[in-house]
């Protein structure tokens, strides 16, 4: 049986792209912040410790992964620090891909498919100085910009990750969802009982969402296919500022340093 392992497998999109695999034919790996049942892994991607320990067991219950759907994401609505000292938003969003990607490697295979959550914010996303500590004061700290830089850099990471595996026959794409009604544009403000009415309503469901992301990672027509960003199932034509490698590069070492300590684990 084929193995493919979703994070944030029991939340909107996650529980619709769990169950298409599952209809597939896959044997799906549910990692979940909470567990709910005896299938699934619990895994709190905001601690890099933690997602080593799921490797180590995943690396003991699988020898192969087919598919690997980088789906968890989070959007922060005050400055968190993990224990480890991370803005908990970069960390979910950007650096446990990066890590989790990276540790799962030697169970790859050519034709192996990674597909990674971004999100339609990456377009004004920065990776700037302070983009690993930004936040730490919660005088500066404001979400929007905080999670487009997330989605930016896993974007970036995506590009680079699929030129590094290229030769290995292993596809690395995005897929962005568009604006869908999942628990991360609640603002956690007076207002968001409106936009539960008024709002809502009028964007896309967590299948819908959903959908361009399970292409990526079924369809017999994207095989071969990798380093490039899908949304509603088409390709997005991207500016040459979001396919420059030297600033791929330069994120990409910038990261692997940060993360070096847990890279070289294993």
């Amino acid at each position: 049986m084929k193995n493919a392992i979703v994070t944030g497998a029991n939340g909107g999109m996650g529980t619709e792209i769990t169950k298409e695999l599952e209809g597939a034919g896959y044997n799906v790996i549910k990692v979940c912040l909470h567990k709910t049942d005896d299938s699934q892994y619990q895994c709190d991607l905001s601690e890099m410790k933690n997602i080593v320990a799921l490797v180590e067991q995943l690396r003991i219950d699988v020898n192969s992964l087919d598919l690997l759907m980088n789906n968890a994401g989070t959007m922060c609505t005050h400055f968190q620090q993990t224990e480890e000292g991370l803005e908990r938003t970069i960390a979910v969003n950007y650096l446990a891909p990066f890590l989790l990607t990276h540790l799962l490697l030697p169970l790859m295979h050519e034709g192996s498919r990674v597909v990674n959550m971004v999100s339609c914010t990456y377009a004004i996303g920065k990776v700037g100085s302070h983009f690993f500590s930004h936040g730490r004061e919660s005088k500066s700290f404001w979400r929007i910009p905080i999670y487009s830089n997330s989605k930016y850099a896993l974007w970036m990471f995506t590009y680079e990750m699929a030129m590094r595996l290229k030769d290995k026959g292993i596809m690395v794409n995005a897929a962005d969802p568009g604006v869908v009604s999942t628990d991360i544009i609640r603002m956690d403000m007076w207002f968001d009982p409106l936009t539960d009415i008024f709002y809502r309503p009028f964007i896309r469901t967590p299948r819908q969402g959903a959908d361009t992301a399970i292409h990526l990672l079924l369809d017999e027509d994207k095989k071969g296919e990798t380093g490039n960003m899908y949304y509603n199932n088409r390709l997005r034509h991207l500016q040459t500022k979001y396919t420059d490698r030297d600033k791929a590069i330069d994120l990409y070492d910038k990261t692997y340093e940060v993360l070096k300590d847990y890279l070289n684990c294993f």
